[in-house]
């Protein structure tokens, strides 16, 4: 089994086979996350387990969900690094397919994979066509999933239309603004930030 190192937060960190690396992007996310202590916070994805960290060490208890075992496993690792693993629980589940309807959290952080793709070869980074086939199924169902005034913050890139995701969050009456970008080659990063009207 393959285990890269990498730094987050001044600490070193392990990354599993498998497992999405952080990046660019990952930072960007963490950097433009803000959430409040003892808020409930939900991190679709999870990865390596940075967001979920990065939220736990704003106080925030999370659910850490991925379908990736690796990933899972990696999670729990990092949050045991961070000596946060009492505020940082996992969950096997493909986006919210293992997320109970009534379940509702105060924030829920999203880094989907984007990368436009005729074929999904690598869940932790092909979008699909026009790199939206993973992102369009979370935005169709993250609002149900926030409590009242909760929060929802997600990643995409700017090869994957932005006036298409503020359509779609338009039409579910969602307040949205964009809250960080980063230009990175020959596209450009972007965070939204999503709020119940």
């Amino acid at each position: 089994m393959e285990v890269r190192k990498f730094f987050f937060k001044n600490k070193e960190l392990v990354r599993l086979d498998g497992v999405y690396d952080p990046q660019e992007d990952s930072i960007l996310l963490t950097n433009a996350v803000k959430v409040r202590k003892e808020t409930k916070a939900l991190d679709i994805g999870c990865g390596t387990g940075i967001q979920s960290v990065n939220m736990a060490l704003q106080g925030a208890n999370v659910l850490a969900a991925d379908i990736n075992d690796a990933a899972l496993r990696n999670t729990k690792i990092t949050a045991e690094t961070f000596g946060v693993e009492k505020l940082v629980k996992t969950r096997k589940s493909d986006l919210f397919s293992n997320i109970k309807k009534d379940e509702k959290f105060d924030f829920i952080v999203f880094n989907p994979p984007y990368v436009p793709s005729t074929k999904i070869k690598y869940t932790e980074l092909d979008g699909g066509k026009k790199g939206r086939i993973i992102l369009d199924k979370f935005i169709n169902e993250f609002a149900g999933h926030l409590n009242e005034k909760g929060v929802c913050y997600f990643l995409q890139s700017s090869l994957n239309g932005i006036k298409n995701t503020e359509e779609k969050l338009e039409k579910q009456n969602l307040k949205f603004e964009i809250v960080a970008k980063q230009r990175i080659f020959f596209e450009e990063i972007i965070v939204f930030k999503a709020t119940k009207k």
